[in-house]
């Protein structure tokens, strides 16, 4: 991989509390901000894949929707009422 040089301004003294951070790290200072590009980077693509994602989801439940698959309002409270209900039954069995 060919290799670039990013040159860009800082503070001096953010520039050599960093430099010294890195060095007690048995680091430079260019391995670490070369890390924390990958890293950055990494974390992007993560949350872009992400909401690509979530959009599609939502999608899928707005067709879903606009296709009439609909639970009743009743019958969710009614399902989760009794999944709360076997919990606490379980927590109080698992007290005893």
């Amino acid at each position: 991989m060919s290799e670039a040089t990013f040159t860009f301004r800082v503070e001096e003294d953010l520039k050599n509390a960093f430099s010294l951070a890195a060095k007690t790290r048995d680091r430079s200072a260019a391995q670490l901000l070369c890390e924390f590009m990958r890293d950055f980077v990494q974390q992007q693509q993560e949350a872009a894949e992400h909401d690509d994602w979530f959009r599609r989801q939502v999608q899928i439940g707005l067709d879903s929707a606009n296709a009439g698959n609909l639970i009743p309002a009743a019958e969710v409270e009614d399902r989760f009422a009794a999944k709360r209900e076997a919990t606490r039954r379980r927590l109080e069995a698992s007290a005893k």
